[in-house]
């Protein structure tokens, strides 16, 4: 037998249980079939195999993103980004809004997303009457970075059924002026529900996917976990099309939407989908509720109050009992377990729910967490104990660390604290969370190891991990999270074939450089998914 495609002369980042770093690589069909020096491949070596001499560059697992949100991502390439540079004011803003709406025929949506308050040049929202004024024959709606805020136009709101006289929902405020008239802007599950009224078409969803797909392709992104959509069509749309073969990205999704995601979590369990449902391609994960909202916001529910405002603890989705009566069944029939939790007062919630679960109907399990932003000591010692798996987010403090100094002061010491957890022997795995924040790995990988935001401040140092460390947090551990750890997240023999080529030995770069480094190759199944042109040589 000999190899289809065998790489040499390389950085080969193993991620194998002694972190070992070779030189070369067997490929035949989609699976691995050596590792080791370039002497040893050399046997692997036929009349049909393609040699691809890296040059010493890094040659390592693909990517997998434990927390994303796949669809969501895709959609917003379709939409204004309120995240590029001249979008630095309310008016610029508004701006973008009108040119959109004046290409788009009256009645259909106009969408921006990605806005930050704390971004613009006038440090605030836009108002109903601004995007009133844009247009009034178009819906509008601006979602918030977080995707937890949003704020619409008048129509919009008509069409989600919104009035003055329309109570909050449970977890969730209709922002309402002085006067009692609407503000337009909808917090957490009002802004949830609202997206009900806002549903893309079939063949939207089906170009978000591959929009997002090809774009993850190239940023060295071979799996993820989708945290959810805003509807179960999104579910049905990803199973179609990884049936298909439209879909080679691998997705393992969990159950649960971004609006009413209780109602969703339920429907799933009594329909007898279970965690682990699937193939190698598309494959049910775990049951999930929301606990509690955004980190920016600032909405997560806190043991004490905000740093900026004491008396805010933020927002408490659900009680105890009402967590407990979902997700205590869940564990009862099987399946994994996980959940949105930022702030410490959520965490907690969530633990003494997989305490009485656990001792009410004892099993091995891998039930995870999604995000622990604020995890201080006593509640890591409790994740180790119940053997959960945190899901931290390592690029947040890079785009929103200046925010999280403002609201949560000294706990930022222990925001996404990843380096706590290695060393309680947590094998957590790394999500970006995006569209939230960048999906790019690299700035993931380049905030763990040196734990600074953007604009260059130390954030928690004492959370610093190695890059080899933060490499298996979105490799090996990441898979293990979605029990795959035979079969990917290391290069191993016998593992599926999916591997990317940097364009450099990243081992070798120094720590505040490792942001730089960008895919040359991605394979998935074997099968080369993106490759990277070279650039053209001027003359």
């Amino acid at each position: 037998m000999k190899a289809d495609i065998v790489f040499q002369n390389g950085e080969v980042i193993t991620v194998n249980e002694r972190d070992e770093v070779c030189e070369a690589v067997a490929v035949a069909g989609n699976r691995i079939v050596a590792v080791g020096s370039d002497k040893e491949m050399s046997d692997w070596i036929g009349p049909d195999t393609e040699v691809v001499n890296l040059g010493g560059k890094t040659l390592m697992p693909g990517i997998i993103d434990a927390h994303l949100h796949f669809v969501l991502y895709g959609l917003n390439q379709m939409n204004i980004s309120c995240k590029q540079p001249e979008m630095d004011s309310v008016a610029n803003v508004l701006k973008a809004l009108q040119k959109r709406a004046s290409e788009t025929p009256a009645g259909e949506w106009v969408r921006a997303w990605g806005f930050n308050e704390s971004a613009v040049s006038e440090e605030r929202y836009p108002t109903r009457e601004e995007l009133d004024a844009v247009s009034a024959e178009h819906p509008i709606i601006i979602a918030r970075t977080c995707s937890h805020i949003g704020i619409a136009n008048s129509k919009a709101l008509e069409l989600a059924g919104i009035e003055a006289e329309t109570p909050d929902p449970p977890g969730g405020i209709i922002e309402r002026n002085p006067d009692g008239s609407l503000t337009g802007r909808l917090i957490e599950n009002a802004y949830m529900a609202f997206n009900a009224a806002a549903r893309y078409s079939t063949e939207e969803l089906a170009q978000a996917m591959q929009l997002a797909q090809q774009q993850f392709f190239e940023k060295g992104i071979t799996s993820v976990h989708e945290a959810g959509a805003f509807d179960e069509e999104s579910y049905r749309m990803m199973q179609l099309a990884s049936g298909d073969g439209d879909l080679k990205l691998r997705i393992y999704a969990m159950i649960g939407t971004l609006n009413d995601c209780r109602t969703f979590t339920l429907n799933m369990m009594e329909s007898g989908v279970v965690t682990g449902t699937g193939n190698d391609r598309f494959k049910i994960g775990p049951a999930k509720l929301f606990l509690d909202g955004s980190s920016t916001g600032p909405t997560i529910a806190t043991r004490e109050g905000y740093t900026s405002d004491p008396d805010d603890h933020g927002i408490l989705v659900y009680s105890d009992d009402e967590v407990y009566e979902v997700l205590g069944e869940a564990h009862r029939r099987g399946y994994q377990l996980t959940v949105h939790a930022q702030g410490d007062r959520a965490v907690e919630q969530y633990l003494d729910v997989i305490e009485r679960a656990l001792k009410e109907h004892p099993r091995k399990h891998r039930h995870r967490i999604e995000h622990a932003g604020v995890t201080p000591p006593d509640l890591q010692k409790r994740m180790k104990e119940l053997g959960v798996i945190p899901i931290p987010n390592p690029p947040f403090p890079y785009e929103f660390g200046e925010t999280y100094f403002q609201h949560y002061g000294e706990r930022t010491e222990f925001m996404y604290p990843a380096r706590d957890f290695l060393d309680l022997g947590i094998p957590c795995a790394a999500g970006s969370d995006a569209p939230v924040t960048t999906v790019e790995p690299m700035i993931g990988l380049h905030t763990a190891v040196n734990r600074k935001t953007a604009a260059g401040n130390d954030f928690g140092i004492r959370q610093r991990v190695s890059l080899l460390e933060a490499i298996r947090m979105y490799t090996y551990n990441a898979a293990y999270a979605s029990f795959d750890e035979q079969k990917k997240g290391s290069l191993e023999a016998g593992k599926l074939a999916d591997l990317i080529v940097l364009d450099r030995a990243i081992l070798k770069e120094p720590a505040h450089r490792i942001k730089e480094a960008r895919v040359e190759m991605t394979m998935i199944d074997g099968e080369k998914v993106f490759e990277r042109k070279p650039s053209a040589v001027k003359g």
